[in-house]
């Protein structure tokens, strides 16, 4: 468990983190909920709306390819197009989620009220690794999908 720990710290530590873990950091913080439950209970959301945020603002972000490589490989389908493939890596999640009953921010007593605090505390170095920045709004829009 050790030698697993040591190798995640580091994957994490050298290749960025985003918007999820920006986010746990606060929410851990306030809420007695469990780092990689907040992590668990933001993954779907946080790159539905990255993906979005990416179509919208920043078509040609290398991250859309990225995500459509995930997609490609969860499908197993090396033929989908990168929109297709993007798709399929946000079903995954999705399924993933419901699969193994993630947790809802408001199971560990966040409201609606809570949202401002939480982004206020955010974590500016975890953010950064976001592949795009995300506006105040779709910070708010986000919490509100997992309360």
């Amino acid at each position: 468990m050790l030698y697993a720990s040591s190798i995640s710290g580091l994957t994490l530590a050298n290749a960025g983190l985003g918007s999820v873990h920006g986010l746990a950091s606060p929410l851990g913080a306030f809420f007695p909920i469990p780092h990689g439950v907040a992590c668990g209970a933001l993954l779907y959301q946080a790159t539905a709306l990255n993906i979005q945020a990416m179509q919208q603002r920043d078509r040609n972000n290398p991250a859309l390819i990225k995500y459509a490589r995930v997609g490609r490989l969860f499908a197993q389908d090396m033929s989908l197009n990168d929109c297709q493939a993007q798709e399929a890596l946000l079903t995954t999640l999705q399924t993933y989620s419901e699969h193994l009953a993630m947790s809802k921010l408001s199971d560990w007593g966040m409201g609606y009220a809570d949202i401002e605090r939480v982004i206020e505390h955010i974590s500016g170095g975890s953010m950064s690794g976001n592949p795009i920045l995300l506006s105040h709004e779709e910070l708010i829009d986000l919490l509100q999908r997992v309360i």
